[in-house]
């Protein structure tokens, strides 16, 4: 391969869902039903894998306000777990996209975290992420985005975390009409909270 030949990056779409595959209760992307998963050990070992590879991370408005309220505290609490709180770190520096046609740039500078940039334009954006030099890109579990990317064919790998739970009603992660075909990766089992953790890449 010539030296100035780089790689593509990766797009990878990461997702907790329901058994009846709703990732969030409702529009407000209420997650308690998915904390004891999403704080277990063995989920934070297994999300340690995914971010690590990763240097831009995408999120939509209702993410991006949820994480701001509650991920500085969890950084910063001195009971939270040594990943817990390299996640905090990797999530308050990383280079974030904010996809939303509502939030101003100044509505970001005012939070703690930094390098985060609002985007009117998500397939844009990300067409010009995969072509720009970099580590992976990741989605992190904002469902309006998820379903975008997929009409669109953009994204690479999808990883998915089933847990024990039919939430009966909500958001669903995968749009309907959609026809694709996908690859298992590898699945990995989480005894402690029953979960299974589903990657696809695309063939």
């Amino acid at each position: 391969m010539p030296a100035n030949t780089q790689q593509q990056r990766k797009v990878i779409a990461d997702a907790v869902v329901s058994m009846d595959g709703y990732t969030s209760t409702g529009p407000e992307d209420d997650m308690s039903w998915a904390m004891e998963h999403i704080t277990s050990e063995q989920s934070e070992i297994m999300y340690e894998g995914i971010w690590r590879g990763v240097s831009t991370a995408v999120v939509g408005r209702v993410n991006w306000e949820g994480f701001t309220s509650v991920w500085p505290g969890l950084t910063n609490d001195p009971a939270s777990s040594a990943r817990t709180r390299d996640l905090g770190d990797w999530l308050a520096t990383v280079d974030k996209v904010v996809i939303s046609t509502t939030l101003q740039q100044t509505d970001l500078d005012r939070t703690e975290w930094v390098n985060a940039r609002v985007s009117r334009d998500l397939e844009a954006e990300v067409r010009s992420l995969k072509a720009a030099p970099g580590r992976d890109i990741l989605v992190l579990n904002s469902a309006s985005i998820i379903k975008a990317l997929l009409k669109a064919d953009l994204i690479d790998e999808l990883s998915l975390t089933v847990l024990p739970t039919t939430l009966g009603g909500g958001v669903r992660l995968l749009p309907d009409g959609l026809s694709s075909t996908w690859r298992l990766s590898h699945a990995t089992t989480i005894p402690t909270t029953g979960a299974v953790a589903l990657c696809y890449r695309r063939p």
